[in-house]
């Protein structure tokens, strides 16, 4: 407590308390980054957007700014958790803001201006369950069911490319497959095609 005023309270996230040199990376976009370093003691100079294309429901949000001034937007988290509903429930779920970041990294990296598409976000657990009955290659305990990945493409940029940048990012999981590179802020693992 500083002055009877917890930091909880001046409006940073739980998560990035609990992940605090790992938040701090992703919202640099620093990989060598940790929380004492400079580039994190002004975050109120650091701007976040996306520009998320949703392949199932046709709706996009282009350069949403998430994060500005220090803090996360809540009208912007709101639009997005909306964007990265279950499309087949239509359940919305809040989206992890290090994936967010993480995203914004991905894109930063692959320096480019196209969209990203969005393959899958969220999942609620019945879809999920439902997939897996048809898919062998759906996990039990998927990140999508907890708002913590996101199925993606990009055009202009191989699946390659954003493998390896998100592989270079160390901010989860990985995994490429035929038509979208998965990427979630679980445990650091890689699997499907190589890069």
């Amino acid at each position: 407590m500083w002055g009877g005023t917890s930091l909880l309270s001046l409006g940073a996230p739980l998560s990035f308390f609990t992940n605090a040199d790992r938040f701090g990376t992703l919202l640099t976009g620093d990989t060598d980054a940790s929380i004492n370093s400079p580039k994190l003691s002004k975050p109120q100079h650091i701007e976040k957007s996306l520009s998320i294309h949703n392949t199932h429901t046709g709706e996009s949000l282009k350069k949403c700014v998430f994060w500005a001034n220090g803090k996360f937007d809540p009208q912007a988290l709101k639009s997005i958790n909306r964007l990265f509903r279950d499309h087949r429930s239509g359940k919305i779920h809040p989206i992890d803001q290090r994936l967010l970041a993480l995203l914004h990294n991905i894109a930063s990296k692959l320096d480019t201006q196209k969209m990203i598409h969005l393959v899958s976000g969220y999942r609620c657990p019945e879809t999920n369950a439902m997939l897996r009955e048809n898919d062998i290659g759906v996990a039990k305990q998927s990140q999508h069911t907890v708002g913590r990945a996101a199925d993606i493409f990009i055009e202009g940029r191989t699946l390659r490319q954003i493998q390896r940048i998100a592989l270079s990012l160390k901010g989860g999981g990985v995994g490429r497959y035929g038509s979208f590179v998965h990427v979630d802020t679980g445990r650091i693992r890689r699997w499907g095609r190589m890069a």
